[in-house]
């Protein structure tokens, strides 16, 4: 079994913050729905209005790749079409 870890940032041009804090909490609450999410986090920093401090986990590769999809062709995805994404992505597999 493995899990997929999802830690970084994004940054948000100023034109677009007002759509990208009006849509975050849907998005954030169509997360929480998913099949194989664990955790899923966004946090404004207190320093940068600009930027967000992301953090999820999915049970496994499948279920990330299923959020991916959903993000993608979402209202999320199309607010956040400029936004700036640092992440780092962790697979945590576990050989049995």
């Amino acid at each position: 079994m493995s899990k997929i870890t999802l830690s970084g940032h994004i940054e948000v041009p100023t034109k677009d913050l007002e759509l990208v804090l009006a849509e975050l909490p849907n998005h954030i609450a169509l997360t929480h729905q998913e099949a194989g999410c664990i955790t899923f986090t966004v946090t404004r920093d207190a320093d940068n209005p600009q930027r967000f401090d992301v953090y999820e986990e999915f049970t496994d590769k499948a279920a990330f790749e299923r959020h991916q999809a959903r993000v993608k062709a979402s209202y999320w995805g199309e607010v956040t079409k400029n936004v700036e994404r640092f992440y780092t992505l962790t697979d945590h597999s576990v050989e049995q």
